[in-house]
């Protein structure tokens, strides 16, 4: 069963567009203001049984403005896209792509190794390895039977 994202805010989103479509343009401006303001980028997980491995689409975004980090046994990424400014003067017929700070944390769930976590970044595609730490197995322990004495 794949993993999907929940949003709680978007059928409140799709009713007030809804709505803002009967009333005129004016949904379609904050739509695209929201989208500006609010976004989070799309990551696939998959464990191993020796790894969980991250792998988030970042495009458009510099490698100096992604920040990767673990806690405990969270991870956590949060960065920036920034709106060209060299385009800002030009007008635009329609803004689809979002910019803005992003935030996303996820609880890994098991024991990590948190100093062997590794992270590449290549084509607009950030991948993080995190490796498992091994769970210590509870150990089994005899019991003796030791005969008491009679008198």
């Amino acid at each position: 069963m794949p993993i999907v994202r929940w949003d709680p805010f978007r059928e409140l989103f799709q009713a007030r567009d809804e709505i803002g479509r009967w009333f005129g343009d004016l949904a379609e401006k904050e739509k695209d203001e929201r989208r500006s303001a609010v976004w989070a980028p799309n990551v696939d997980i998959k464990e191993t049984e020796t790894e969980v491995t991250v792998r988030a689409d970042l495009p458009g975004i510099k490698m100096e403005d992604i920040d990767v980090s673990v806690d405990e046994n969270q991870l956590i990424i949060k960065g920036e896209r920034k709106f060209e400014k060299e385009e800002k003067e030009k007008d635009y017929i329609r803004v689809e792509r979002s910019y803005g700070s992003f935030y996303r944390s996820f609880d890994i769930g098991v024991p990590i190794k948190a100093d062997e976590v590794k992270a590449s970044y290549a084509d607009g595609v950030l991948d993080i390895t995190i490796p498992k730490a091994e769970i210590k197995k509870p150990k089994k322990v005899e019991i003796s039977v030791s005969k008491k004495e009679s008198k």
